[in-house]
């Protein structure tokens, strides 16, 4: 392509020149897409319509829209297909936006207690937005100079909670709690077996089979992990559960030497802070004493609840936490940022190098320098990765750790508000007593055949889902399936969740007067199944 001018930029980027002009200057090349004018436009738009999203406080849901309907409505929204440049169609942006906002979950909204990832600080959205305009990979400095300094300086802000000593630790940031888990398993599994990485498993020939120690209630991204590290379902060692379905600490030492004596080598624990299913929290300080004993690593997936470090009040869940190995916390959860934001810390900043153990010469020197010094590529599976840290850096900067801990306090004090609601209602069952703000039970009422009460509880977050005034989650509890709240917007009052009841029992009678019609008509029988829900028709 030909040398341009400054002149010549400012003429093809803005309106002094001909389009033919402007074609020309290029070599043909299109440049509309790319004037800073149209950006203006579109993001005016874009910022107008998520303003009134954001102002709406209505109670709402998910509206499920059939596939078909949504794929053919997409495609009447896309450019003639003819290979040629559609010119900027401010109609047609504004419409693709509305059906992308319509369509998704609500997570602003009241209605909203089924997931999760959580509606953003509005100020971190705005960042998220410059970060993908100007699109600087924060793996290498030279990259991303600020997002790599903003890392380092949300490392030493966030330890002080953690209370590793200075200088020592390391903090690394990932693209989701997934593979900032498999990431310190990895971790583990080099620093426990030192030869698997360059010798594969043959380098155990003869030795007891490397095995992970997890909680029943482990998220399945561990179980996914053990197996990309070749860890065969056969050697993931499962610790049983108390009543309130942590790690039961009183079985741990039988299990592990079980599992020793049937010729298993656990080199890594996996505990959790706040599971997903209903927000239990393991007891770190004994775990870590065990397995250090046992010269096992403990890594801890906290990337639902190790927010709750930020808060005075409900620190304490944590305890122990300056005894494990490694940390995977989730900033887009409980620190109410864009996904993804996932940040992996390491007590032993050496052996945060031990996940991966290569040479690249076009990303990696051999020389290092102060520059390189604040890369974290060689600790990364990520080569290329958002600056993800820039949101939460930028939101902590300008208010500090209180906004984070008072809306994490309120969150957690109204699930404890709804728990003592339902042990009012006769015919709800609050499954166990919350941690944090995670809240599991079922409606059990009286004329519901008790085989099927798990169908019964799938049923009304079906039809709940579909009726679109609320989104809530299912989670089997014991093998038995259970309604879950996940209380993530401040939005939401007593009174919300109070609603949410009341649409549970209406909607879970009107499921029981269908199947007892539908059995009486000998039409269907009570555990045969039933069709599947239409799904909405029109967007």
């Amino acid at each position: 392509m030909n040398s341009v001018s400054a002149d010549g930029l400012r003429a093809v980027s803005g309106t002094d020149a001909s389009e033919s002009e402007r074609v020309e200057q290029w070599g043909g090349l299109r440049l509309d897409a790319f004037d800073p004018k149209a950006f203006r436009t579109n993001a005016e738009i874009a910022v107008s319509k998520l303003e009134r999203y954001l102002a709406d406080s209505s109670i709402r849901g998910l509206t499920l829209t059939d596939p078909e309907i949504l794929l053919e409505k997409a495609r009447a929204l896309m450019a003639e297909p003819e290979g040629r440049l559609g010119g900027l169609d401010e109609h047609r942006l504004g419409e693709i936006l509305d059906l992308y906002i319509r369509t998704g979950i609500q997570v602003h909204s009241p209605g909203y207690m089924g997931r999760q990832f959580s509606g953003v600080v509005p100020l971190a959205g705005v960042v998220d937005f410059v970060s993908s305009v100007v699109n600087q990979p924060s793996s290498f400095y030279e990259a991303g100079q600020l997002p790599r300094v903003a890392e380092c300086l949300m490392a030493d802000e966030l330890n002080r909670f953690i209370g590793w000593p200075q200088g020592r630790f390391a903090m690394i940031t990932t693209s989701g709690g997934s593979l900032a888990n498999l990431t310190a398993m990895l971790a583990a599994r080099n620093d426990k077996l030192p030869r698997f990485w360059s010798e594969g498993a043959f380098a155990l020939s003869g030795q007891p089979r490397p095995a992970i120690a997890v909680g029943e209630d482990a998220h399945y991204s561990v179980h996914r992990a053990a197996g990309i590290l070749g860890i065969g379902d056969d050697q993931i060692v499962v610790l049983p559960c108390n009543g309130r379905r942590q790690i039961d600490i009183a079985a741990v030492q039988p299990t592990l030497q079980a599992a020793e004596d049937r010729g298993l080598k656990v080199f890594c624990l996996v505990a959790s802070a706040g599971t997903t299913s209903i927000g239990a929290f393991d007891s770190l300080g004994e775990l870590a004493a065990i397995a250090h004993a046992r010269d096992i690593w403990l890594h801890v997936d906290g990337t639902h609840g190790a927010s709750l470090l930020v808060s005075d009040a409900l620190r304490h869940k944590l305890e122990g936490i300056e005894d494990v190995d490694s940390l995977a916390w989730d900033a887009h959860k409980m620190m109410f940022v864009p996904a993804m934001c996932t940040l992996l810390f390491y007590k032993n900043k050496e052996k945060s190098y031990g996940a991966f153990v290569q040479e690249a010469s076009y990303v990696f020197e051999k020389a290092p320098d102060v520059v390189t010094e604040f890369d974290s590529a060689e600790q990364n599976f990520e080569c290329t990765k958002r600056p993800m840290i820039m949101g939460l850096w930028v939101l902590w900067a300008l208010y500090g750790p209180r906004l984070f801990a008072e809306k994490i306090e309120y969150l957690c004090q109204l699930t404890g508000k709804a728990h003592a609601v339902l042990e009012d209602e006769p015919e709800f069952a609050a499954l166990h007593e919350p941690e944090a703000n995670i809240l599991c039970f079922r409606y059990v009422p009286s004329n519901l055949p008790h085989h099927r009460l798990g169908d019964f509880q799938v049923a009304i977050r079906n039809r709940i889902r579909k009726e679109g005034r609320f989104f809530i989650s299912k989670v089997d509890i014991e093998g038995l399936a259970a309604l879950r709240v996940v209380m993530m917007n401040h939005r939401i009052h007593i009174g919300h969740f109070q609603a949410l009841l009341r649409e549970i029992r209406t909607v879970g009678q009107s499921i029981l007067k269908e199947w007892a019609a539908a059995a009486s008509e000998n039409e269907w029988a009570f555990g045969a199944c039933r069709q599947p829900e239409r799904l909405r028709t029109s967007v």
